[in-house]
């Protein structure tokens, strides 16, 4: 959306805002960098980044209060479950809608009026029109231009291609336990030190947060990473799931598709969490419901 409106295909927007949990890929900081000079800059369109921390950190943190992010559990009576899903209500709509209310001139706590508003482009295509939503506040509009003109996630890539970002990297937590297995096997294959970084913290959540931890509630279970739910270091990764090869098929259109390296197909947008999927919910410390 930014290179759309940077080359008048969409209007002109007035600011871009990126929301930084503080762990994304290297990869993903290095395109965000390019962008900002490439495309950004010389359209006049200035990149603001927001955070409210690193996610990383604070889920290690004893003293530090965490978000819940989506975590696989194995409770004690092998049941499975996961972990209610926060980070992306601290990690990225919090720091934006700061963001924005400051935008705006009604920094919190001032009450935004009615009628005073932003409107918000929300990056997803027509095969996930059923991600688009609202923001949930007045003062905020979403907006999503890529249904408005029909894009597919086909024709972005393709778009992408003839401006020569085809190596654009998906955006999402370098330990997000959404990452499919595709996306597992990248970052072990190619980012050594990322990959002993997130089999660390995989290791150093079973437990749970640090902060539940030292306040005496302990997770009853034990969390993990990879949807196996055994250690990252262990998991299956090299399996391809059903999942893996769908998206193959919808990205090259081609049903009998033999490369299965594709992982997961979207990246991680505020409004189009992946963490929206049919997976049984539990309380933080309580057993699957």
């Amino acid at each position: 959306m930014l290179c759309l409106s940077a080359d008048g295909t969409l209007p002109k927007i007035d600011i871009a805002v990126f929301a930084d949990t503080g762990w994304e890929p290297k990869k993903v900081y290095e395109h965000l960098d390019r962008l900002e000079r490439e495309i950004a800059a010389p359209a006049g369109i200035p990149v603001v980044r927001v955070s409210s921390g690193n996610i990383r950190n604070d889920a290690l943190d004893p003293n530090h209060r965490f978000a819940s992010m989506p975590l696989y559990i194995l409770n004690q009576d092998g049941k499975q479950g996961m972990t209610r899903r926060q980070w992306t209500g601290e990690y990225k709509i919090k720091p934006i809608k700061k963001k924005i209310r400051e935008i705006l001139g009604y920094p919190y706590p001032s009450r935004v009026p009615k009628g005073v508003f932003v409107e918000q482009w929300v990056g997803i295509s027509t095969d996930e029109f059923h991600r688009a939503k609202d923001s949930g506040v007045q003062y905020m509009h979403n907006a999503h231009p890529l249904i408005d003109i029909a894009w597919s996630r086909a024709d972005c890539i393709r778009y992408l291609e003839r401006l020569g970002l085809a190596d654009t990297p998906k955006s999402s937590c370098l330990g997000c336990p959404f990452h499919g297995n595709a996306q597992w096997r990248n970052i072990r294959d190619t980012s050594p030190s990322e990959w002993a970084d997130v089999v660390e913290f995989d290791a150093a959540i079973r437990q749970g947060n640090a902060r539940a931890n030292a306040t005496g509630n302990p997770l009853l279970g034990q969390a993990y990473l990879h949807r196996s739910r055994v250690p990252l270091s262990e998991a299956p990764i090299d399996h391809v799931t059903a999942a893996e090869w769908a998206a193959l098929r919808q990205e090259t259109g081609t049903p009998d598709a033999e490369d299965p390296e594709t992982g997961v197909v979207d990246g991680c947008s505020p409004w189009a969490c992946r963490g929206e999927l049919p997976e049984p919910v539990r309380d933080d410390f309580g057993l699957a419901v």
